[in-house]
């Protein structure tokens, strides 16, 4: 009798990388419960790699400054753009991810939330997933209709036909919805007031226009 009265107790259900598109609201309430790190920074990883590399067969011979090159040489600086590029696919998520957790973790403690660097840590982990997908719709477009293969179609630089250098390219739909993503993120997962969690979004956001702003000019 006692078994039966035994109220069985559900295990909290694992957040989906792919449900950051659709219910990234959910997905965050899972990463709280339950932070997953290493399966999704392996997918994330390999995605991103993926990505790097259409974007570097996408690019065009006139923007590596390779035109003048022989058939064979040409072929060379290729590969070897394609295993650099493969390296920086797998390297740089996880540096991202480490820096950006490290950061949002300093200001957590600062604002008195609870959150563990591990909770961060996966909820930056499964919002990158949004910049892969981004690199790679943008290396696709590129492969079909040509062009800068710095300058993504989906910024306001390409609307606008500035050069990739601008602040304009640093306006760019996937960068805009990974700040609303992390704007929610810092909310569900740390426990933040939603006006603090955006405004600490918003402002890695500005900040990161500011050294684009600066960049263009230096150029």
């Amino acid at each position: 009798m006692e078994a039966e009265l035994k109220q069985e107790v559900e295990e909290p259900k694992k957040p989906r990388l792919f449900g950051m598109i659709a219910n990234p609201s959910e997905q965050f309430e899972r990463i709280k419960q339950q932070p997953k790190i290493w399966v999704p920074l392996l997918l994330v990883s390999l995605l991103f790699t993926v990505g790097m590399i259409i974007t570097a067969l996408s690019m065009d011979p006139a923007y590596l400054g390779i035109e003048d090159l022989s058939p064979a040489e040409q072929d060379m600086v290729y590969m070897f753009s394609l295993i650099t590029t493969g390296i920086m696919g797998i390297i740089s998520p996880i540096f991202t991810v480490l820096i950006s957790s490290a950061i949002y973790l300093l200001i957590c403690k600062i604002a008195s939330s609870d959150v563990s660097f591990k909770q961060l840590f996966s909820m930056n982990t499964y919002i990158l997933v949004i910049s892969v997908i981004g690199l790679i719709l943008n290396g696709v477009i590129r492969m079909i209709i040509g062009g800068n293969p710095e300058l993504n179609v989906t910024s306001l630089a390409a609307v606008l036909n500035t050069e990739a250098t601008s602040v304009w390219a640093s306006i760019e739909v996937f960068s805009i919805w990974q700040t609303i993503l992390v704007g929610l993120g810092l909310h569900k997962v740390a426990g933040l007031s939603k006006g603090v969690a955006y405004g600490i979004a918003i402002a890695f956001f500005i900040i990161s226009l500011v050294f684009a702003l600066v960049g263009s000019t230096v150029v």
